[in-house]
């Protein structure tokens, strides 16, 4: 099998569930490899760093993104993404992110500390009663996702009794980050994104009305202030920042439980040392990572891991597969929280590093410990159901016994 054929293996149903087999098949060509007509994959941990770090790669924007995504502006889910800063580069990637910035600092992120524990306590006792009898508990539907999604609901000032709703919107906008999507899938898409644009196109006047202490008013006083922000930018970033808030840190929660119940040794020694919370998460993201591609376009001829990149080559990043470069990480199979120099690319690299990626951590560290101290008896039930999808990469269900 070729390197096109390994890439039509990973885009399969089959390795979009498992893509780890593809990825050590496709490494096998090497580090960047050509797949296709103005195509290369890139599965190294250093050449992935290296690219995301490079100005010479820039996300699909611009006259670029009108000629290969005619149909954008049409497509609400297309149009959501591409004019948030998800999807922009500098300066207007610049002018963005540092609007939204301010919510995401070290020192606002450690603050919610307090926030964070009370809700996943809360959360764990309602699984506790639900399970008492040995009744199956879904992980995902009773903590990964209502976790996550109410502390970027607090920043965001989304009310509580809304949160229920934004599940399923945001998990029909999202196929449109995957490599391929159909044109039925698109249009489900659509639906999602229209309804999270309907969402906050409400919430934005309300905030007008009143103003509140959080993101969404900030967003809504810098559009309104002048030319910071433009009002369809305004609410394509709502979106993302909401979406992008929970998707990822749900699918961390997901795949860390299930690794760890799948190593009892090293869960036993973090529900008897917490402290070691960092280390274990970093290795999480690293073993199993919730994000598990990127794609960028050259701007110019690059040479790259000893491979030229032509100008104008469409480059798929494999964050999942540089995750697992031997060369960085010795036997990266093997999960092992005691690994210096984690560093995992999981929520990128340069200019488009995840802004929420130092609240994920938090959610994380704070949350597996809880489970595991409050749940000792926390035991798999049943078959869980992944995804079938490969950027985003997590559980539908995890049935999980709690007593």
């Amino acid at each position: 099998m070729d390197a096109a054929g390994t890439l039509a293996l990973l885009m399969s149903p089959t390795g979009r569930v498992d893509p780890y087999p593809a990825y050590e098949r496709m490494r096998a060509f090497g580090h960047v490899v050509p797949a296709g007509p103005g195509l290369f994959v890139v599965t190294g941990y250093a050449e992935a760093d290296e690219l995301l770090r490079d100005s010479r790669f820039q996300v699909l924007d611009g006259e670029l993104r009108d000629q290969v995504l005619p149909q954008w502006r049409e497509s609400p889910a297309l149009s959501s993404i591409a004019r948030s800063m998800l999807r922009t580069n500098p300066p207007d990637h610049s002018r963005m992110r540092r609007l939204a910035a301010g919510a995401f600092t070290p020192r606002r992120i450690a603050g919610m500390r307090d926030v964070v524990a009370a809700q996943a306590d809360e959360l764990i006792t309602a699984m506790a009663a639900a399970g008492r009898d040995g009744a199956p508990v879904d992980f995902m539907a009773e903590f990964a996702y209502p976790l996550p999604v109410a502390v970027i609901c607090e920043l965001l000032g989304v009310p509580a009794a809304d949160r229920p709703l934004f599940r399923r919107w945001a998990a029909d906008l999202t196929g449109v980050l995957e490599p391929e999507i159909t044109p039925a899938e698109l249009a489900v898409a659509d639906a999602g994104a229209t309804e999270l644009r309907d969402y906050f196109t409400e919430l934005v006047a309300a905030r007008r009305r009143a103003p509140a202490d959080d993101l969404t008013t900030a967003l809504v006083q810098a559009h309104d202030a002048g030319d910071r922000l433009s009002g369809e930018e305004l609410l394509a970033n709502l979106v993302v920042l909401l979406v992008a808030g929970f998707e990822t840190t749900t699918n961390l929660l997901g795949n860390g439980l299930a690794v760890l119940l799948a190593h009892r040794r090293e869960a036993d020694v973090l529900r008897r040392h917490p402290e070691h919370a960092p280390a274990y998460v970093d290795e999480l993201l690293r073993f199993d990572s919730p994000v598990q591609l990127t794609t960028r376009t050259s701007t110019a001829s690059v040479r790259l891991g000893g491979v030229e990149v032509p100008a104008g080559s469409w480059t798929l990043v494999l964050l999942g597969a540089a995750n697992r470069d031997p060369r960085r990480y010795p036997e990266p199979a093997r999960f092992d929280p005691w690994r210096a120099q984690l560093g995992p690319l999981s929520f990128g690299a340069g200019p488009h590093y995840c802004l929420g990626a130092g609240l994920a951590r938090l959610e994380a560290q704070v949350a597996f410990p809880a489970v595991l101290r409050r749940l000792p008896e926390l035991a798999p039930a049943g078959t869980p159901r992944h995804r079938t999808r490969l950027t985003l990469r997590g559980y539908d269900t995890l049935p999980v016994t709690v007593a």
